[in-house]
């Protein structure tokens, strides 16, 4: 049987110093608006966190990474310019490849590292994803860059052919993702690699109250234009006539499941109606409107879920506070993915048949 070809519905784009593989297959038109049908259709409503990046919240997300209150970038970035040269050494794989790319900023400590190798970018941000591997291809000549302009789940199928390799998960992206979602996600990335494949993830631990609330509600104010933008983003592309003066940016941590929660509370009722979809919505006075989380973690905590799906730990970089953590793994075998594979189907059911009687009916038109 001939094996499907993962490069089917991507177009290449050829640019100076670097290549991009483009997602042809693009979210259907009404992708977004149906993504935004059933967050509002749940309760307690929610919006689904990857379409805070478009490339306008792709360009305030950086501004975010640069604030003071904003711990996480500039440690771990600190921890990756100490021991590129470690990692480059304990993984020897030629190729980096980076889920969620952004800027690139902190993996230039890496590449630097990595004189001769190739890195490859995957964003769905397509216009942070030119801009960034232009930047890359300019300023490190001897680097192979490409570029990939997908989601995760289309560009996994990518990178069989480029093992070995060193899969990057960098920002403690992995905390956007609750539960079962972390244990599907490394459940699909431990089918994605080959044995001997390293995988560095960084993850952002539990500390106190005061500094992670404070890293979400920056006095510049750009986690509010974060927040803000998602319904500026349904406003231009759904007709939606959302006022976006009536809503506020609120994140605090909930110590019960150890993650700061960003909701979208309205100060004024609103009606959000879907024309194309002939949907409409009423948001009452102060309700509330999940559009993101961000989990803490325990460092035993993610090494023992990782190690369900195949990953042996290597090692476990820490700053002197212990604030940030960047682990470093390998896949094992997988024999040792198929269990916990199993095991996430269990869990995964057993959350299903918990959320389906929970679920309230919402105030609908």
């Amino acid at each position: 049987m001939t094996r499907p070809d993962p490069t089917d519905g991507f177009r290449r784009e050829c640019h100076r110093g670097f290549e991009l593989d483009v997602d042809a297959l693009e979210e259907p038109a009404d992708g977004f608006a149906q993504s935004v049908v059933r967050g509002l259709s749940d309760h307690p409503r929610w919006l689904h966190c990857r379409y805070l990046y478009d490339d306008r919240g792709s360009e305030i997300f950086e501004r975010i990474c640069e604030q003071p209150e904003y711990y996480q970038t500039r440690t771990e970035a600190a921890l990756l310019a100490e021991h590129a040269r470690e990692i480059r050494r304990t993984a020897g794989a030629p190729t980096l490849v980076e889920l969620g790319s952004g800027s690139s900023g902190k993996t230039r400590h890496l590449l630097r590292a990595w004189p001769g190798g190739r890195y490859v970018a995957v964003d769905i941000s397509l216009g942070m994803l030119r801009q960034s591997c232009a930047a890359l291809a300019a300023e490190l000549p001897g680097l192979e860059v490409r570029g990939i302009a997908a989601s995760y789940e289309r560009a996994f199928p990518l990178l069989r052919d480029l093992s070995p390799l060193v899969l990057i998960f960098l920002g403690s992206t992995i905390g956007n993702l609750n539960p079962q979602e972390t244990a599907d996600f490394l459940d699909r990335v431990s089918a994605a690699l080959s044995p001997g494949d390293h995988f560095l993830v960084g993850i952002d631990l539990v500390k106190d109250v005061r500094t992670l609330e404070a890293a979400y509600n920056d006095r510049a104010g750009w986690s509010e234009a974060f927040t803000k933008n998602l319904f500026a983003r349904m406003n231009r592309e759904l007709g939606t006539r959302l006022d976006l003066g009536a809503i506020e940016h609120v994140a605090y941590y909930n110590d019960q499941l150890d993650r700061i929660e960003i909701s979208a509370r309205f100060a004024r009722a609103q009606v959000i109606e879907l024309p194309d979809l002939g949907r409409r919505f009423r948001l009452a006075r102060g309700e509330m409107v999940l559009t993101e989380i961000s989990r803490k973690f325990q460092v035993d905590e993610m090494t023992a879920n990782a190690a369900r799906f195949g990953f042996e730990t290597v090692s476990v970089l820490t700053d002197p506070t212990k604030a940030f953590a960047v682990l470093s793994m390998r896949l094992r075998d997988r024999r040792s993915a198929t269990a916990g594979r199993e095991s996430s189907a269990g869990t995964h059911l057993a959350a299903a048949r918990a959320r389906t009687l929970e679920l309230v009916e919402p105030l609908t038109d």
